[in-house]
Order: structure tokens, then sequence, then C-alpha cells
């Protein structure tokens, strides 16, 4: 395992396997805190890339535990895991999106099964300000390919 940790940037290897998440049969489940200190889990299917270091998801009932859970602690925890990935763990603070531009771009950007479950839009955009990415990239030839990226190593 690497002694440190490198700048967080998603690679476009790692763009790929969260935006066809869904697609290829492997969600990511999301997990929040809720105000009574429970944990929350969750499959995100509309969850994607926001930018380089933040994901964004399409939250289509904003009145279930998630949202509360998010206003009352706003960090969270992602997990992926497929044929090929191991396991990558994503960290980071969880925001409702702020304007209708963001709103717009995080709905847009969730597959259309997703989109096409809440046509008016009623539900809600979150982005994931992401602070920590660790886990095993794949299995290679020497053994595991780690990943540990923080968002404030050098």
């Amino acid at each position: 395992m690497p002694d440190s940790y490198t700048k967080l940037r998603l690679t476009a290897e790692m763009h790929s396997k969260i935006n066809n998440a869904l697609g290829e049969g492997h969600p990511l489940v999301l997990a929040v805190v809720d105000p009574e200190g429970q944990p929350v889990l969750s499959f995100r299917g509309s969850l994607q890339t926001y930018s380089d270091t933040q994901l964004g998801f399409w939250l289509r009932i904003p009145q279930g535990r998630t949202l509360t859970s998010i206003r009352h602690n706003p960090k969270v925890a992602l997990i992926y895991r497929s044929p090929t990935t191991p396991l990558l763990q994503f960290h980071g603070r969880a925001r409702i999106a702020s304007d209708d531009a963001e709103r717009e771009r995080v709905f847009a950007a969730a597959p259309e099964p997703e989109r096409k479950a809440d046509p008016e839009k009623k539900g809600v955009a979150i982005v994931i300000d992401l602070t920590l990415v660790e886990g095993v990239l794949a299995m290679g030839p020497d053994g595991p390919v780690w990943c540990r990226m923080a968002a404030d190593a050098a």
C-alpha cells in the first residue's frame, strides 16, 4: 500500500466507472447519518461525476431520510464495486445545489431512467465536494492497484 496520498483528481477511468455504474448494473451506495445518529444506506442510480473533484446526484424524493440526514450532517461516504474494481470509497461533504444552473446540470447528467422517474423535476440536486478517494482500482499482475487521493494532499 502506498505511504502517501496524491492530490484528489478523478481520473478519466474513474469518471467512466461512476458515470456508467447504473447502466452496468452496479450503482454506488451512499452512506449518510440521520439526526438520531443512525446510518442510512441507499443505492444512487443518478450519481454522476460533476467535476474532477465533485460528484452529483438527483434526489427524486426529497421528503426521505437522505435529505434530512444531509441537512443535519453533510459528511457522506459512497462505495463502488464491480467485477473489475474490487473497491473504491469516496468521502466528502454534500450540499443542496444552490442555483437553477447547478440543479439543471445535475438532473441532465443523470441516466435517462432516473430522469424519466421524475419528469416534473420535483427532486433536489445534491453536489458532493470530495475530500478523500481510496481503495483498490484493479488487481494487476503484481497485486492490487491502489488508489489513495485526498483533497488536501500536496
